[in-house]
């Protein structure tokens, strides 16, 4: 590969040509902690650094400084990351790099070593996953170093805003989903009533509101394919619900001989988990809203609930299926089995109360229209995080510099 003028080919890739690859162990100190996880206090004074991406809390502290810090073992093996300065405790399985040279900025480092440091131990194993880091996984890897650490501390802080930006976001996210969670109870009980709508609601169950269609039955491979033909359709299964929502991403074709037209999937319809290997999977619902011009069907272990839209509104009843009551229902009819499954007399069985069909509307178009400001700002979440990648990708490898 052509070397750009004032560059250079090094071990960690092409650098600029006054840049130069240095290892950890010459400009850090390595160490792990000494602290167990029964050792965490809820509430605690100090974060407590554990083989997770989550932070404990503990009220003692064997360290007061600048740290990054990495799990030595566990799932979160080259994956989990964390940086801080001030006071803290490390579990005895958790690496501590720290007392960084004075030619090297602290967030510099983390940002090039959680980018970097996967990619490294992975090189060093011939398995498909890591199980434990060894201390010269960290000591000897080198990192690609601007000459000075003021232009460490410039791609830092422009890498930080993007981290205080996409912090922000999760915030409001966050907040934007309490807030969701919290309109739900009160709106879909009728606690709290919009404007102009009066009168009782009425306890009803599901069949009253439409009906809970079986998904299709094939015998085997015979009947399945990976390859979209004129003599199939599209299968959807539980791995296409996610987050209450339908996805297309990976989808299987079904024989349509199989296929009858009560099967073919309309807009609006709630798909339902019906059977599971986990319980806390059974009942996943999602609402159906795929536009594409493809015909889609649904697998044997699942179901959907078609609302009878002179009955109900079917944007009111897919966020029933969103309540902390449907989940309660679908626990307390799988508890005592050994059989995760239930039947469509499950689902239609159960009981909500309902108001009348023009204000189950108007609180199914309050809730859609906080779905959507989510929708946004979780795209707009992503978006960053787009940028942070390919900001880090152009930062912390010369190709674009700080005069």
């Amino acid at each position: 590969m052509e070397v750009k003028p004032r560059y250079k080919q090094t071990d960690v890739g092409v650098i600029p040509d006054d840049w130069n690859p240095d290892y950890i162990e010459n400009f850090a100190v390595i160490t792990t902690g000494s602290k167990n996880t029964q050792d965490r206090v809820e509430d605690g004074q100090y974060p407590f650094f554990v083989r997770s991406q989550t932070v404990e809390r503990i009220n003692s502290y064997s360290f007061d400084g600048e740290a990054v810090l990495t799990a030595g073992d566990g799932v979160g093996t080259g994956k989990v990351f964390h940086y801080i300065k001030g006071r803290f405790d490390v579990h005895q399985r958790v690496y501590r790099i720290s007392n960084f040279a004075d030619r090297v900025s602290g967030y510099f480092f983390y940002l090039y070593f959680s980018t970097h440091f996967y990619n490294r131990i992975m090189q060093m194993t011939a398995k498909s996953s890591v199980d434990s880091v060894r201390r010269n996984m960290i000591s000897r890897m080198q990192v690609a170093l601007p000459p000075t650490e003021a232009e460490q501390r410039a791609i830092a802080e422009a890498l930080s805003d993007v981290d205080g930006l996409l912090g922000g976001l999760h915030q409001l996210i966050a907040k934007k989903r309490d807030l969701k969670q919290a309109a739900m109870q009160q709106l879909l009980t009728g606690r709290t009533r919009l404007p102009g709508f009066h009168g009782e609601w009425e306890v009803k169950a599901l069949g009253h509101s439409g009906r809970c269609l079986r998904g299709v039955i094939y015998h085997g491979d015979s009947d399945l394919s990976t390859h979209d033909t004129a003599k199939t359709k599209r299968l959807l299964r539980a791995n296409n619900v996610q987050n209450a929502v339908v996805i297309t991403d990976e989808v299987q074709f079904v024989n349509a001989a199989r296929v009858s037209a009560s099967q073919v999937l309309r807009k609006h319809d709630i798909l339902i988990c019906m059977a599971n290997g986990s319980k806390a999977l059974v009942g996943k619902a999602g609402i159906f809203a795929v536009s594409d011009g493809y015909e889609y069907t649904l697998g044997a272990f699942m179901s959907c609930f078609r609302t009878d839209t002179t009955a109900a509104n079917s944007a009111f009843v897919f966020y029933l299926f969103q309540t902390g009551r449907y989940r309660n229902y679908i626990n307390n009819l799988l508890a005592g089995s050994s059989i995760n499954n239930l039947r469509p007399s499950s689902i239609e069985s159960l009981e909500f109360p309902f108001p009348k069909v023009p204000e189950q509307t108007a609180i199914a178009n309050v809730l859609t229209e906080m779905d959507a400001e989510l929708a946004a700002l979780e795209q707009r979440r992503e978006k960053t995080r787009a940028l942070k990648q390919a900001m880090m990708q152009e930062l912390l490898t010369g190709r674009t510099r700080f005069i």
